[in-house]
């Protein structure tokens, strides 16, 4: 047998790949370069799920879910902090919104949280869901808070703030923008943000193992949750910092895992969630100063080094970080989480993607 395709009937285990060698080649590689993240000890775990036209061309677990136990990762059960790609879960849930006329994206926040304490300046759904509203971006401790705040109380951190800039003039990206359409979410359905993001996007893309820790279940209560790290100066890990998310949720609060986050993304692409007209403006790059964002509403959307657009985003979060891309052109999903704060591997894992694009589908 070629000792490619052995190696990679070992790498799937059960499943049998076939193609050809250049595809091969391009797996035994993407392979090689996630196992050496996990052996050189850059990060204590990833998880990874890649399809193209719906089918798997890569799932797997690298290193673990808890070192101390050396609990391996799996790709269909391991469940990670998402962190920021929560913003395009969000989104989804503020685009059926959009479609059954409860919200008006550019209509005033006031119109749907009249509290919030007025501003220099109004600004609108739009603004918010764009980075465009001028609210601020975290402060200090703010980005690691362990305090069990709900959506609304948690305005109390930022809401005595002055706009940076006049909405529409400039982006700057930050979570608390989504903390406030969020807000205006719960507000408008009269349920809390949460229930409404299960019923209108979780459970009809049967993403089962995604899930909001709220007030009543702590992250410690869901089973196979990994253990949260983050690097060491000197060299290997030690146990995150305690936090608490829920207040953030549609900013970078949701657990999850690769194989959900990939149907996620293919449910994009099989056109199973809203209208192309619904979903254009969140999926389309905003315009500041006459220059693009590469930011929609939620999502990120841009193009690779090599110029092929993608929609998506990257996460960085307390204890875990993600990369979620949907490459339309190629018709291919990739998700990848880790359980390590900003653990510096964005140049691998985009030569991982690369190598995936290049040489299983040319």
């Amino acid at each position: 047998m070629n000792p490619i395709k052995k190696y990679l009937q070992n790498l799937f285990s059960s499943r049998r790949i076939l193609g050809e060698d250049a595809a091969l080649v391009g797996l035994a590689k993407a392979d090689k370069v996630l196992s050496r993240l996990v052996d050189e000890k850059k990060v204590p775990g990833i998880s990874i799920t890649v399809l193209q036209k719906g089918k798997t061309v890569l799932q797997k677990g690298y290193g673990y879910a808890d070192l101390e136990n050396k609990t391996p990762i799996d790709p269909r059960k391991s469940i990670f902090r998402i962190a920021s790609v929560s913003k395009n879960i969000a989104a989804t849930a503020l685009a059926h919104m959009v479609n059954d006329g409860l919200i008006d994206l550019d209509s005033s926040f006031y119109t749907y949280v009249p509290y919030y304490p007025k501003k220099k300046w109004d600004f609108t759904i739009r603004q918010l869901a764009s980075h465009t509203a001028g609210i601020r971006g975290y402060r200090g401790t703010e980005y690691g808070l362990n305090r069990p705040y709900t959506i609304k109380e948690s305005i109390e951190i930022f809401k005595g703030d002055e706009l940076l800039f006049e909405p529409g003039s400039d982006y700057l990206y930050n979570s608390f923008d989504w903390v406030l359409i969020s807000l205006a979410m719960q507000e408008v359905s009269g349920i809390p943000f949460e229930e409404y993001v299960q019923d209108t996007v979780l459970k009809p893309l049967e993403m089962g193992n995604t899930i909001a820790p709220n007030v009543a279940k702590s992250t410690v209560e869901i089973p196979r949750l990994t253990k949260f790290y983050s690097k060491n100066r000197l060299g290997g890990f030690r146990t995150a910092i305690p936090v608490d998310n829920y207040f953030k949720l549609a900013g970078g609060g949701y657990l999850s895992t690769s194989e959900d986050i990939a149907k996620f993304g293919q449910a994009y692409l099989d056109e199973e969630v809203l209208t192309k007209d619904i979903l254009s403006p969140f999926l389309t790059s905003e315009i500041s100063n006459g220059k693009k964002t590469y930011y929609g509403l939620g999502w990120q959307v841009s193009e690779d080094k090599k110029g092929r657009p993608y929609y998506g985003h990257v996460g960085n979060g307390v204890g875990g970080y993600s990369n979620f891309f949907v490459y339309p052109e190629k018709q291919m999903v990739f998700s990848i989480l880790t359980n390590c704060t900003n653990p510096g591997i964005q140049d691998e894992l985009d030569q991982v993607i690369d190598v995936l694009i290049s040489r299983v589908i040319s």
